[in-house]
């Protein structure tokens, strides 16, 4: 007997035994997910002395799905709206000027061009966040080169966060797959 299947198994027993949902067993599998992803991405950053590893958890969290094909196409739709702030972030430090007034024009920017060139709803608020970052990394530092480097870094992070947690959910699935309940067949 396989372990996974094992795991499964006894899963699906306890949902029986105690009379819980589908729904239910999902949440419980998305808080393994987290716990498992969030210790390895704490504990990589912190092995790499990559800074403060929040920016990595919270996308990790949002990327975070017990559902591998979703968590599959969350983090298409999480990477594409990330470059999509990140280039917009970028050319705005590139091409305009250090004032805060750039930050609200690059945010709109951003989510016109996901919006209406890009076209990923899912995760499309993703968009001006990253560019938030890239953004506020140079205006804190008076600094394009410095600002860009600092929130590449952040991306970075973000990146990193939304890799473990497609990874996590995929592991998990050949873990303990949780299978939905069978659609009930129509009266003939």
């Amino acid at each position: 007997m396989s372990e996974s299947g094992w795991l499964s198994r006894s899963a699906e027993s306890l949902l029986r035994r105690l009379g819980l949902k589908y729904e239910d067993l999902l949440g419980f599998r998305f808080a393994v997910n987290v716990f498992i992803a969030t210790t390895i991405v704490w504990t990589v950053m912190k092995a790499m002395d990559a800074g403060s590893p929040i920016w990595a958890i919270a996308s990790m969290v949002a990327a975070s799905e017990p559902v591998v094909q979703e968590a599959g196409r969350m983090f298409r739709c999480r990477i594409t709206n990330v470059l999509v702030g990140c280039a917009v972030g970028m050319g705005f430090l590139i091409l305009g000027n250090r004032s805060e007034w750039i930050l609200p024009f690059a945010l709109a920017a951003a989510v016109l061009i996901s919006s209406y060139i890009v076209r990923v709803r899912t995760m499309w608020r993703q968009a001006p966040i990253t560019a938030a970052i890239v953004i506020a990394s140079a205006l804190a530092t008076n600094s394009a080169s410095a600002g860009i480097q600092r929130g590449m870094e952040k991306v970075a992070q973000v990146l990193f966060g939304c890799v473990v947690a497609l990874l996590v959910s995929w592991m998990m699935s050949k873990v303990w797959l949780v299978k939905p309940p069978a659609k009930p067949k129509p009266a003939t």
